[in-house]
């Protein structure tokens, strides 16, 4: 299908209209409340946890909080996220909504910012959970808020890998390699203690080219940091940002090709 600007020159009301309907659809996913539960339940019991365990209890409840608002926000990412362009090529609205004058980059945009919109809502709720307890126990939660937002800038890639992998496949398939990216990136520096022990200049080639493709999600984890009061370097925070963001586009336009080469039949 040819795509002009000029047969749609009302993006903005497209997408927002596609991220209004995904947003709908999303928060009535019983898996959505499911996790969110269970992550708030998780919150509530870290102060039961810093009880029994040995150290020192707010670093504990802090920690415990991090940890819960990051792993359900990549379950919510991964569960609802690949599942979006599925359902509307099962249900086939997704012809009625392509028989319109709509770009499919508008579809995958639209969608991404729905599911991030429902994710924004998610981690907010999460982290006033966490600050609550914190704030019961006298504790200062701020310095917490650039892991919180690190957090959200990881849910951005994990997402838009998420909304890639269901536009080319079935959604186990495609939760399953979004996980697969997700665990990846978190261990894509063992990549370059891999590169030190071998001989080669293909295999060391090889090391540093899937180095560079793979997110470096580590560097968007900075928890450990800020539940010890270890002080970051100046601008850390906003170069992991406009990382993790930048990567974010990257995936996001692979997505839109993905999805504009899918072929359905009616």
């Amino acid at each position: 299908m040819a795509e002009t600007t000029a047969t749609h020159p009302n993006a903005i009301a497209a997408i927002t209209a596609i991220g209004l309907n995904t947003f709908r659809e999303a928060i009535r996913d019983r898996v959505l409340y499911l996790l969110l539960v269970f992550a708030l339940v998780m919150i509530g019991v870290s102060r039961l946890l810093s009880l029994l365990t040995v150290g020192d209890e707010e670093k504990i409840i802090k920690d415990v909080g991090l940890a819960a608002i990051s792993l359900f926000g990549v379950l919510t990412a991964v569960f609802v996220g690949v599942s979006l362009v599925f359902k509307e090529i099962d249900k086939r609205t997704v012809y009625t909504l392509l028989a319109q004058p709509l770009r499919r980059s508008h579809f995958v945009i639209g969608k991404f910012l729905g599911l991030f919109t429902v994710l924004g809502i998610n981690v907010t709720l999460m982290t006033i959970g966490l600050f609550t307890v914190l704030a019961w126990r006298g504790e200062s939660p701020w310095p917490l808020l650039p892991a919180i937002l690190l957090i959200l800038v990881e849910l951005l890639i994990v997402t838009a890998f998420a909304l890639l992998f269901s536009s080319v496949t079935n959604p186990v398939l495609a939760a399953l390699w979004t996980f697969t990216a997700y665990v990846a990136g978190h261990l894509s520096w063992s990549l370059l203690l891999l590169k030190e022990k071998i001989e080669g200049g293909f295999s060391r080639f090889l090391c540093d080219l899937v180095y560079w493709m793979l997110p470096n999600l580590e560097r968007l984890n900075i928890k450990a940091q800020v539940v010890h009061g270890t002080e970051l370097p100046a601008g850390f925070t906003l170069d992991a940002t406009l990382y993790g963001v930048s990567y974010t586009v990257v995936i996001l336009v692979f997505a839109c090709i993905a999805f504009g080469r899918k072929e359905f039949n009616a």
